[in-house]
């Protein structure tokens, strides 16, 4: 019979799961090639500021596979609703029947985006970033320095973002986090403080260039997770030492990566994949002085980590 959990039942298991070795081990098992990933769904409703995705893919010789829809209509709180939706179906691969539905409405979405910063930062960052630079006052601006705090002792924190009133509300939510919280009037003043950076927008022009990062940085990317969404210029990337895509395939498709290439400030033998430098097949950071750049567009291999830890949480209460 088919489990159909809800959102309240998900978030009251969501604790007991380490989301971030879950994220971890999943990237690295997609680096081996264990994991078929096929192209990612996509809708776009531009006359609605709205967005739906479907990814989907399976573990090879593993027992489940999960299909995951996942939206996001960013002017939903002016009408009363929350700006993410979503479930995840997780099929059997023996029998093909569904075995559960989360109804998760984008929250196990938005955990496993904020894990995966998480282990990008555990692996590209310097080991003591001074300052944590977060680019951005929405939902995941706000995930992105909770889930830091499990892989850094860095607890100072500036935020950058377009409004005033909302960036003070999402300073005020970091602040209750034991970080202590500087608004930056600007970017480059961010970028000058800070040496793990976060960008968590929704932006279709760069809002980081080349002049504006320190020596020493690391950059997660978060937001580009369609091919007209790009936060950082092409020279940022063309600069960078060390520049990691989660999946390489992905990256000719969309991201900071598929625009820094269309630029052409980019060879393709520079990129390397997350999971490689995970499992210390490829190299990653070697000294406090290069900058990285992680490039993270979302894989499939991530909703599968967590919709099955979730799911053996939930079936073993």
């Amino acid at each position: 019979m088919t489990g159909i959990y809800t959102l309240s039942e998900i978030n009251a298991v969501l604790p007991d799961v380490d989301v971030v070795e879950e994220i971890a081990k999943g990237f690295a098992a997609f680096s081996r090639g264990e994991v078929e990933v096929p192209p990612v769904g996509e809708l776009l409703f531009p006359e609605n500021n709205g967005e739906l995705h479907i990814k989907y893919g399976a573990i090879r010789g593993d027992d489940l596979c999960v299909i995951k829809v996942a939206t996001g209509f960013f002017e939903n709180p002016k009408i009363g609703l929350p700006p993410f939706g979503g479930c995840m179906l997780i099929v059997s691969q023996k029998t093909g029947m569904i075995e559960a539905v989360l109804l998760e409405e984008g929250e196990l979405t938005n955990h496993r985006t904020a894990a995966a910063g998480a282990v990008a930062a555990r692996t590209l960052a310097p080991e003591d970033p001074k300052t944590i630079g977060i680019v951005g006052c929405g939902v995941q601006a706000r995930l992105q320095a909770d889930y830091l705090r499990k892989v850094t002792n860095c607890r100072d924190l500036t935020i950058w973002a377009r409004k005033a009133g909302p960036t003070e509300r999402a300073a005020a939510d970091l602040s209750a986090m034991a970080y202590q919280v500087t608004v930056s009037q600007t970017l480059e003043e961010l970028c000058d403080r800070s040496r793990l950076i976060v960008t968590t927008t929704p932006a279709e022009h760069p809002l980081l260039t080349a002049s504006m990062i320190r020596p020493g940085t690391h950059i997660t990317a978060m937001g580009s997770d369609t091919p007209e969404k790009n936060e950082i210029a092409p020279d940022v990337l063309a600069r960078a030492d060390v520049v990691v895509a989660d999946s390489l395939v992905q990256s000719e498709l969309r991201g900071e990566i598929y625009q820094a290439r269309r630029a052409g400030a980019l060879p393709q033998e520079k990129i390397v994949e997350l999971g490689k430098v995970i499992s210390n097949e490829a190299k990653g950071r070697d000294n406090g002085d290069q900058i990285t750049l992680a490039d993270l567009t979302g894989v499939a291999v991530q909703d599968i980590a967590i919709a099955k830890a979730v799911l053996n949480q939930l079936q073993a209460k």
